[in-house]
């Protein structure tokens, strides 16, 4: 199953911080919000696989259904892939990850089989696939995504994905401050633990997203 960090414990605790606010966008167009899913990919996913959040595994069943409802009223499915950045642009992080960084940059160079998305995420020929080269999908220079979300017409994102508390997390600040409204789908993101989970969760609630789970997405979808 999903983490199991009570989103709504998150909202109660940052209401009473700023005066009973809890989430924010109570006039959401379905055809103006973007599913974002984050690195739902072999790499992330797969036992043994490089950088393994066997989290992401369970929330594959609640992504699907996500995508599905977007699909249906009219919303559009963005599906970011993490893809090896060229190593003189992004050197801090080849430093960062020491020893690892042969193995992390050959899994996630396009035609390998880590970099590509798990066979039970359901990605259908309408939906967008965008590939970036940051954590974050809005980074300038490195992903396309902020052209395709405005040529669209998008102003509402809803983040899914994994890791919870790198990828996601960034992608979601960087979406709050590209003046998108931002939501964020606590039982459909990853991370290692509910600990690194949680802490996420609090940060979105507290300045950049509004939290639910996958039912109340499919609620305001009108599904």
């Amino acid at each position: 199953m999903p983490h199991t960090v009570d989103h709504h414990v998150i909202l109660d605790a940052v209401a009473a911080a700023r005066g009973g606010v809890r989430n924010v966008f109570d006039d959401i167009d379905p055809q103006r919000v973007a599913h974002i899913c984050v690195d739902m990919q072999n790499g992330f996913m797969e036992p043994g696989s490089p950088v393994e959040v066997p989290m992401a595994r369970e929330i594959v069943g609640n992504i699907n259904r996500i995508s599905a409802a977007v699909r249906a009223s009219g919303g559009l499915n963005v599906f970011l892939r993490f893809t090896t950045p060229d190593a003189a642009s992004w050197s801090v992080f080849v430093r960062r990850l020491g020893t690892g960084a042969a193995a992390h940059r050959a899994a996630f160079t396009p035609g390998a089989h880590y970099h590509d998305f798990w066979p039970a995420l359901d990605v259908e020929p309408g939906d967008a696939v965008v590939d970036k080269h940051r954590f974050s999908g809005f980074t300038p220079g490195t992903s396309d995504l902020d052209a395709v979300l405005k040529a669209r017409g998008i102003d509402t994102v809803l983040i899914t994905g994994t890791l919870t508390n790198c990828c996601c997390e960034s992608t979601a600040r960087d979406a709050m401050q590209f003046n998108y409204r931002v939501l964020f789908a606590a039982d459909a993101n990853a991370a290692l633990t509910d600990v690194e989970h949680a802490a996420t969760l609090h940060s979105m609630a507290f300045v950049f997203a509004d939290l639910y789970d996958t039912d109340e997405v499919l609620g305001l979808l009108g599904a």
